[in-house]
């Protein structure tokens, strides 16, 4: 019995199965390897942007690795409470909360981010590097072309 050609739909529908699950394996092995660590998913986002954009309001931090302003407020205490994080209140603008990296912070996240790094080459290897940059210009288009329809809606 010959199989019906695939709809748009039921193309579209495979390609969100495959994306979503090549998602999760990606972030299963990410969090083993930070979990081995001592961190946590969350923590290493708010390290790392610190790592490369310096000191930050924590609302900044909380958009920037996709946080709620609660889950923000909790994992920025969690860190200061490990000595990682201080946290100031602004100058000019006492109702903002700039955080920082300590001196342990950023020697952690130095060196996790060489780590992380090494994972991410393991899990992209299966790709050449041609097809690396392929998919990261496919995923690109595909987000922006998402966040437009949001925009029109």
């Amino acid at each position: 019995m010959e199989r019906e050609p695939e709809s748009e739909g039921e193309r579209a529908a495979r390609l969100r199965v495959v994306l979503w699950r090549a998602n999760k394996a990606v972030e299963q092995v990410e969090s083993l390897r930070l979990n081995e660590r001592g961190l946590c998913m969350s923590d290493f986002a708010i390290l790392e942007v610190l790592l490369h954009k310096g000191p930050l309001p924590v609302n900044t931090i909380g958009q920037k690795v996709l946080l709620t302003s609660g889950s923000i407020t909790a994992a920025v205490r969690r860190l200061q409470d490990r000595g990682l994080l201080t946290k100031e209140v602004d100058a000019l603008d006492r109702r903002i909360s700039r955080v920082s990296l300590t001196a342990d912070g950023r020697a952690l996240i130095e060196r996790d981010y060489r780590e992380h790094m090494i994972c991410l080459r393991e899990i992209t290897g299966a790709l050449s590097a041609q097809e690396q940059r392929q998919l990261h210009e496919l995923l690109k288009k595909l987000g922006l072309h998402a966040a437009a329809l949001l925009r029109r809606d």
